[in-house]
């Protein structure tokens, strides 16, 4: 292997700072903190960007097409993009069935029942997504980067960047599915919570229920009739906020991960065509 001058992304004014923001929030996975981390994602890819155009990088990549640390480095983009297409696709399928019901419960459009099957069919895309997660997750673990010491620094430094972007995939996936639809306990733990809101001055101070559990955990209870009669208006008209608050979240994430695959790809074919 032959060794060319490149610069590395620590040495890349603000790269240390921007990867350090990210790293603090790596033990934080809720809504709030997954949407700031992909955000965080603009400036660091920012600094990316500059270093593959640098013409001494370029260079150096370009007589070292021969090496497989190039190869590796396309290869972790690709799965990238490839986690991406999988969150995406559980977002845009729950963010679609949200809205029937929020037409629905607005609206006062229909019976019950219709109000009923549509819960249903919410959950049985929320299943459905529960599973494909895990099998993604597996995926995404099976396949961790192997750094090595005779790569360059400025490879590692962009291994680095995908070892972070994964783990961030990881947690907003683990987000998205939440714990499992047939723990009746955990449902009526978090019902539990959404009806002490005559304890609380505003449902803000609920921060702790990830809104995936909470929306869940609510249509769950109302298709069930296990509450008292004030308890399960509560929840009805409140389902509208709850599941708004799902949908606002959940667009944000989608917009994230749409900026981060547009880099993917920009990157990959920058070192493709280099």
């Amino acid at each position: 292997m032959s060794f060319h001058p490149l610069l590395s992304l620590s040495e890349n004014t603000g790269f240390d700072e921007h990867l350090d923001r990210l790293k603090s929030s790596e033990t934080s996975s809720t809504s709030s903190s997954i949407r700031h981390r992909l955000s965080c994602f603009k400036d660091l890819h920012d600094c990316v960007d500059d270093l593959l155009l640098l013409p001494c990088n370029q260079k150096a990549l370009s007589q070292d097409r021969g090496d497989t640390w190039i190869d590796k480095l396309l290869d972790g983009s690709l799965r990238l993009l490839d986690v991406c297409v999988i969150a995406k696709d559980a977002l845009s399928q729950i963010k679609e069935s949200t809205h029937e019901l929020q037409s629905i419960i607005r609206r006062r459009r229909g019976s019950e029942t219709s109000f009923a099957n549509e819960v249903r069919k919410y959950l049985a895309i929320r299943k459905e997504v529960k599973k494909a997660i895990p099998k993604a997750l597996k995926t995404i673990g099976s396949k961790s980067a192997n750094k090595s010491r005779e790569t360059p620094a400025m490879v590692r430094s962009l291994r680095g960047v995908e070892a972070i972007t994964m783990n961030v995939f990881e947690s907003l996936l683990s987000f998205t599915a939440g714990p499992q639809l047939q723990s009746k306990s955990l449902n009526w733990s978090i019902v539990s919570k959404l009806v002490q809101h005559k304890k609380v001055t505003s449902l803000g101070e609920e921060a702790d229920i990830n809104e995936f559990e909470k929306v869940d955990a609510a249509l769950v209870s109302l298709v069930s009739h296990k509450m008292s009669k004030s308890d399960y208006n509560f929840q009805y008209e409140n389902a509208p906020t709850w599941i708004g608050e799902l949908e606002s979240n959940i667009q944000d994430l989608e917009e994230g991960i749409e900026f981060l695959s547009r880099r993917l790809i920009k990157n990959c074919y920058t070192v493709e065509h280099i």
